[in-house]
This record gives structure tokens, sequence and C-alpha cells, in this order.
């Protein structure tokens, strides 16, 4: 059995939308709370308060704030989960201080438990929630397994999802006997070690015009409503207006996320057909260790490389070789484009302007991308990142 998760779009009614948008109130609260009490015992020199003791401050935040007993009760425990993961990657691996949370922020979630059978798929088209009964929603696939837990979550477009998580069962694909190495590019986003190039499309290109439209309408109302509520707070008008007062505001900043949103999907379906298909084709997939984070400091090309989404590819690569049975192995990148995959000699750095070169030990004319992919075939996988399905 493995873990899958389903996002599907629901279509809550007035009254379930409520109810959400104030289940995300009471997990803001309760995080902020939370953060709060664990920084003043750090400040008064007190120790770290782990998972099971922020769980059982939940119980005083709700006798002492008594609306946080109309919260879904698991996705509060969640909260203190989450919060503890934080401080777990802020002591191992330094990644960042935990922050507080605001009801401004565009995108809000919780999670919740399946217990109870409380979290049902009834037929195709109508969940069962807690706390919010039956919802209808859409899916691309249909719902098989054990629910586990659900994601609720608002986009920046007001758009509600739950995001399903199911134990199920999927069927490991017939084995191909293939293997085939992968040279991630920028004018192309893929090229296998067989002479197959998978061609970059800029999504952000395509709709750049119509989101710069409302981007330029979004930076003039923003100053506009900006300057009427600092006219508002000179003259001590009685109302306080804010930002979120302001409808033709409003409507510049939700076209703009849903231009941001349509890219987005159109760059995540194109990179899942890719990966389904190159899953479908060999049993053994090899590819670089890129570290796009080093890479974007050229910022001549630091569009392009963000427009790629070589960290998604490999993601989605690596969780669909576990599920379908096939094996990703990363290796090192270097010199990957400097070697002759023929012979072997080593004819010193490209600049990125050479695309083809001819090899002077052997002769033989290579293609500087379908070279490193043939490379990359090679050279030894990174041990630490050696993933076998």
């Amino acid at each position: 059995m493995t873990l899958k998760a389903i996002k599907t779009r629901i279509y809550p009614n007035q009254e379930q939308q409520q109810k959400i948008i104030a289940n995300f109130g009471y997990c803001r609260f309760v995080w902020n709370q939370l953060l709060n009490m664990q920084q003043s015992r750090y400040d008064n020199g007190g120790n770290y308060v782990n998972e099971f003791g922020m769980n059982y401050l939940i119980k005083s935040l709700k006798k002492e704030y008594p609306f946080l007993k109309e919260a879904e009760s698991t996705s509060l425990l969640h909260v203190s989960r989450d919060l503890n993961h934080a401080y777990q990657k802020l002591f191992k691996d330094h990644v960042g201080y935990p922050k507080f949370k605001s009801r401004k922020f565009p995108k809000q979630s919780y999670q919740s438990n399946s217990v109870n059978k409380n979290i049902q798929a009834l037929d195709s088209t109508h969940l069962k929630l807690p706390k919010l009964g039956t919802v209808c929603f859409k899916s691309g696939r249909e719902v098989i397994g054990k629910i586990k837990n659900v994601t609720i979550r608002l986009s920046a477009t007001d758009k509600y999802y739950a995001i399903l998580l199911v134990d199920t069962e999927i069927k490991t694909l017939p084995k191909t006997k293939n293997s085939v190495g992968i040279d991630m590019g920028v004018s192309d986003l893929m090229i296998t070690s067989e002479g197959v190039k998978y061609p970059s499309i800029r999504f952000d290109k395509l709709l750049s015009k119509k989101k710069h439209y409302w981007e330029k309408r979004l930076a003039r109302r923003r100053l506009q409503a900006q300057k009427e509520i600092a006219w508002d707070k000179h003259d001590k008008v009685l109302i306080p207006r804010e930002l979120s007062d302001f409808k033709n505001y409003l409507k510049a900043r939700h076209m703009v996320a849903k231009y941001n949103e349509k890219i987005a999907n159109q760059r995540n379906n194109y990179l899942h057909a890719l990966t389904k298909e190159l899953v479908e084709q060999y049993d053994v997939i090899k590819i670089e260790d890129l570290k796009a984070k080093n890479l974007l400091k050229n910022h001549k090309l630091a569009r392009a490389i963000a427009n790629q989404s070589w960290r998604k590819l490999r993601f989605q690569l690596a969780y669909k070789c576990e599920w379908y049975g096939k094996q990703l192995v990363i290796v090192n990148p270097r010199k990957t484009s400097q070697i002759c995959s023929s012979c072997g000699f080593d004819d010193g750095k490209h600049t990125l302007n050479v695309r083809q070169w001819t090899c002077p030990s052997c002769g033989i004319h290579h293609d500087r991308d379908i070279n490193a992919a043939k490379n990359t075939t090679k050279n030894k996988p990174v041990t630490y990142q050696y993933l076998t399905c």
C-alpha cells in the first residue's frame, strides 16, 4: 500500500465557507499563541516545549478562549505538530526561525485527521468532511483507498481545495530494461542520452502581456488606496480603512493572482506529462544533481532557469519512480559538458555560446547537451541521494 495525495476542487456553500474561514482563524490564533509562548520561555531562560507539551497547552487555551471549542479538534493538533517540525528544522538544519501568521496572507489552509470515518468520498461528486458535512467536489481521478487525512486550502484566487491523503495500491509499470541519462538545460528542458530533446516552454512569456496589464493597475490602485488611507488618518476619520476595503485594488490583485496561478498550472501539467512518459519508457533514470540556487546568481539567466522548475521535475520523478517500481539515480554533474563521451578526453571548459564542438583526440563531433547526457550515464551517483525504488 502507498500513500497518495489527490487534489480535489470543492464547492462549499456560504455557511460552509464561513466555517472554513473561521477554522483558518482558529489554527492561526493557536499557532501565534504557541509561538509567542515558546519565544517568551526562551527569553526567560526556559526550555523548549515539545509537541506533546504544546498539545497539553492547547487544552488550556480552549479553557481560556472558549471560541476555540468550535474548531475542528484534530486541526489544532496539526498546528502543534507543524510548529514542532519548524523548530526541529531550526535546530538541525538552521533553516530559519518560525514566523507569526497573518490573516492577510492570500493562501490559507488547515489539516484534519480521519477519525471514525468522518472523511469519506460518498460518490464521485460528494465528499463528507469534518465540521462541514457533505460538500460537492470535482476531481480528475477517482478516490480509491483509505483516507488518512484531508487538507482544506484556500488559494489566492479564492478557490477552495481539499487534498486527500489516501492509502491505496498502485500497480507497478511493466519493465522495459532500458536506462537513460538526462541533461537539464535552459534552451531545452531535458536532453536524453538517446538524443531526444524536450523543449522548454516559456509559460511566463505566453501570458506576460495580460499579466503586466493588471500588474500596472495593481501598483497604481495600491498607491491611490494608500493615499486615501493616509488622508483619512490625517483628518481623523471615524471609520478606519484598509487596503481590503478598496474594490478596484482587490480586483486587480485577484487578476494578477489568476494569471500567476494559470502559469503555474500550465507548467505543472507539462512537467507531469514529461515525467510520466519517462517513467513508462525507462527502468533506470539518471539525472544531474544541479544546484539551482547557485545557478540563479547569473542574473542574465535567472528568470529562464527559474521557469524550468528543475527541483519540481526531480521531485516528480522521485515519487513516480517509487510508485511504479522504477529507479532514479542522482549523479555528480562535474565536467559532463567538457569530457568526450566517446574517448573520455577532457577538452576544458566551454562557454555557453558553444553548443557544438569536435573532440581533438578522436575527432567525433558532439552536440554539447547530448554529450552531457551520455556522460551522465557514466558518472558516479551522489551516494546520500541514491534512490532505489
